[in-house]
C-alpha cells in the first residue's frame, strides 16, 4: 500500500521529539539527584571535620620548661598522634601546621597576632564540627602538674566538650589531683572562634616529672588517646 508523501518524515519527527523530551526529563531527575547527593556529602563532610591546632611553632617556642624544654615541639608531636587516631575513627582532620613553622609571614610586624588570626581563619574556612588546640602549661611553682582544658565561658557546647576531654585526661593519665575544665573569656582563640573550640593544656613543662613524661612517645600516645576518646564521647561516636 502506498503511503501519502510526508507521512514517514512526520512520524520520524514525532519520534525524535518524544525522545528529546524523555532525555530532558531524565536529565532533570538525574541532575536533581546528583545535587541532592552532593548536598548530603557536603553535610556529612562538615559534620565529620575536626580541626587540630598544634600551638606555637617557628620563632615562637611557646612555654619554656625545665632545662630549656620548648612547648612547640611537644604540641606538634601530640597533634600528629591525635590526627592519626581521629582518622582511624573516620574523621577528616585539618591541621593548622604540620611542621615547625608558625602561621605568619617573616616580615610581619606582629607575628604573634598574625599567627592567631590565621588559625582563626582556618576554623572559619573549614567550619569543623569542633576544634582542639594542643598546648603545654607552666607555673612558677614546679610542684604544680596535671592536664587542664579551657573553653569559652559563654559556650554551652564548649563546656560539654571540655568536660568530656577533661574526664578522659584525668582518667587515662591517672591524675592524682584531677582538675575540672575551666571557662575563660580572655584567650584569643576562645573569643574569636566561630565554632566549638577547646584549648588542651596537656601538662606542665615546669614540673620535672611531668616534663619528662611529656617528652616520651608512650605518654604522648596516652594524651592523644585520651583526647580522641573525649571527642568521641562528646560526639557520641564509638
Amino acid at each position: 500500500m502506498n503511503m501519502p508523501e510526508g507521512v514517514f518524515p512526520l512520524k520520524k519527527n514525532i519520534i525524535e521529539l518524544v525522545m528529546a523530551c524523555l532525555l530532558l526529563v531524565s536529565f532533570f531527575f538525574l541532575s536533581r539527584e546528583a545535587a541532592k547527593t552532593v548536598q548530603e556529602m557536603n553535610a556529612t563532610d562538615v559534620n565529620n571535620v575536626i580541626l587540630v591546632d598544634a600551638g606555637h611553632g617557628g620563632d615562637d617556642p611557646g612555654m619554656i620548661g625545665v632545662n630549656g624544654l620548648e612547648e612547640k615541639g611537644i604540641n606538634l608531636s601530640i597533634s600528629e598522634k591525635l590526627k592519626k587516631n581521629l582518622e582511624k575513627k573516620g574523621f577528616k582532620v585539618i591541621m593548622t601546621r604540620e611542621e615547625d613553622k608558625g602561621l605568619y609571614e617573616e616580615n610581619s610586624r606582629n607575628q604573634k597576632a598574625q599567627d592567631l588570626q590565621n588559625r582563626i581563619a582556618l576554623i572559619s574556612k573549614y567550619k569543623p564540627v569542633l576544634s582542639v588546640s594542643i598546648h603545654q602549661n607552666s607555673y612558677s611553682d614546679p610542684a604544680v602538674y596535671g592536664p587542664q582544658v579551657f573553653y569559652y565561658k559563654d559556650s554551652v557546647e564548649g563546656e560539654k566538650l571540655a568536660q568530656a576531654l577533661q574526664a578522659q585526661l584525668n582518667d587515662q593519665l591517672k591524675v592524682k589531683r584531677p582538675r575540672s575544665p575551666k571557662g575563660d573569656r580572655t584567650y584569643y582563640l576562645l573569643k574569636r572562634s566561630e565554632g566549638v573550640l577547646n584549648i588542651v593544656e596537656c601538662g606542665f613543662l615546669t614540673n620535672p616529672s611531668e616534663a619528662s613524661l611529656l617528652q616520651t612517645e608512650e605518654y604522648q600516645e596516652k594524651v592523644a588517646q585520651a583526647v580522641t576518646d573525649g571527642i568521641c564521647n562528646y560526639l557520641d561516636k564509638d
